[in-house]
């Protein structure tokens, strides 16, 4: 079965072995969910390891920024949403929303730029074109096209 390759949804529950001694899930686990998440989207959506394989390269985390709302608990269930927002050149931005549904909470928010490398050398190389298709970011005008400050045609 695939799925939307620029959405995907899923609910998990929170595991008592990713709480820290407040009780609260460990900030650094915020990064294994959207991880995770970009890698179920990624194999349902048909682009997961074996296709990055057959296309000579793969995934690798470039950055990650973490926005912190409020603290998950032991058995509250998350629901995670991500997006992909831009798929350009060599790099791949998802954004990741968690929330708790119970109470419509926001609890993180991540956003990870992915760079696509070769196999052969991990080199950064151009995202394959199939991908690239996909990149729902807008694009600025080309110049003399109607951009801000384009001028008459």
């Amino acid at each position: 079965m695939t799925v939307d390759p620029l959405v995907y949804v899923a609910r998990w529950r929170v595991r008592s072995y990713e709480l820290d001694h407040n009780g609260h899930v460990n900030n650094a686990v915020y990064l294994n969910y959207a991880e995770q998440l970009a890698t179920e989207h990624s194999e349902r959506a048909g682009f997961g390891r074996a296709w990055t394989e057959a296309a000579g390269g793969g995934w690798v985390v470039h950055h990650h920024d973490i926005t912190y709302h409020r603290p998950a608990v032991f058995d509250d269930e998350l629901e995670l949403t991500v997006r992909v927002v831009r798929i350009r050149g060599a790099r791949g931005i998802r954004h990741t929303t968690i929330t708790r549904p119970a109470d419509a909470a926001a609890i993180a928010d991540v956003r990870t730029e992915w760079v696509w490398v070769r196999r052969t050398d991990g080199r950064p190389a151009l995202v394959p074109l199939v991908l690239r298709r996909l990149d729902p970011s807008p694009r600025p005008p080309a110049p003399g096209r109607g951009g801000p400050g384009a001028g008459p045609p």
